[in-house]
């Protein structure tokens, strides 16, 4: 999981920015996706590039992502409700699996299309128009690129974190296509062309368990970083009234983040002392992590409990 997406690494924001932003985001990514489909579409057209194709298809891929993106956006913005007390933000790392679906499926094709060129080698032409496409694919890839990584930044948000990741894969990717271009016309290596689409589906294959992994972690309650989990450790036993802290568990969903655990202090305190000085440690966490859900349990010192330990 990125660590943007936890804890103190999002730069704090309000909810209504937060919302804003990543929906910005979102429609920004749908509309960039959907120029470069129509440039690349005439690029591939007048030049024949299976290269050239392949950034089609992953445009093409990259447009059924970021609309699966913005409805999961939508739907994981939406409030705690009766029948989902955690929120819905699960919706994003189900939008993950889906972009994975999406961009292995594009690889798959990408591959085969570029074995079937290099058994039937096809001449590129008008590559200069190609070359003038591909640039312009590049450039505005950046600027969407910068803009989403500001987002992921002040939000935290998964989905957007991975849309991000495949349309950078994408900047490599056109460039790529360039290099190829310029090979098969400037010295006439033929095998240029699809031997690039190949190290570009591999290269998007990569891209697609990176976001799969990610997403999998998320929906299977993966722990937070230990670096994270020992800075919650660490607030909590700093607090005079505290002994030690025990059975820390947490957990994210969307942007929330949820941290619960025991704390254990002297067992001759009043029941309103321990009370309080539990608010005043989830005070403390929560500052440190602002858009944490923090439940805590207390314990008098010494008390044997059945629970399961991990290392």
């Amino acid at each position: 999981m990125n660590g943007d997406a936890t804890g103190t690494g999002a730069a704090a924001v309000t909810p209504d920015k937060a919302e804003r932003l990543k929906r910005l985001a979102a429609a920004a990514a749908v509309t960039v996706a959907s120029v470069l489909i129509a440039a690349k579409t005439g690029a591939w057209f007048a030049t024949g590039s299976v290269s050239l194709l392949s950034t089609l298809i992953d445009s093409l891929l990259d447009l059924a992502a970021s609309l699966v993106n913005l409805l999961a956006i939508r739907h994981a913005l939406q409030p705690a409700d009766r029948e989902h007390r955690f929120g819905h933000g699960k919706a994003e790392p189900l939008a993950g699996l889906a972009q994975a679906a999406f961009v292995s499926g594009s690889a798959a094709f990408l591959l085969f299309a570029a074995f079937q060129r290099l058994i039937h080698p096809v001449p590129i032409a008008n590559t200069t128009f190609g070359i003038a496409v591909m640039v312009f694919s590049i450039v505005l890839t950046l600027g969407l690129v910068a803009f989403q990584r500001f987002v992921v930044r002040r939000t935290g948000s998964v989905a957007i974190s991975a849309d991000s990741l495949h349309y950078s894969a994408d900047l490599l990717v056109n460039a790529s296509v360039v290099v190829a271009l310029l090979l098969t016309v400037n010295l006439g290596w033929s095998a240029a062309d699809p031997l690039f689409a190949i190290a570009i589906a591999l290269f998007i294959l990569r891209g697609a368990w990176r976001i799969l992994k990610s997403s999998f972690n998320l929906l299977m309650d993966r722990e937070l970083p230990e670096s994270e989990r020992a800075r919650i450790r660490e607030i909590a036993t700093a607090h005079a009234g505290v002994i030690a802290i025990h059975d820390l568990r947490t957990r994210s969903s969307g942007t929330m983040t949820f941290i619960q655990f025991h704390l254990e202090m002297d067992g001759n305190l009043t029941l309103l002392k321990a009370h309080e000085i539990a608010e005043e440690v989830m005070e403390e966490v929560e500052r440190a992590f602002p858009d944490a859900e923090v439940l805590i349990h207390e314990d008098p010192f010494g008390i044997k409990e059945r629970r399961a330990t991990f290392q």
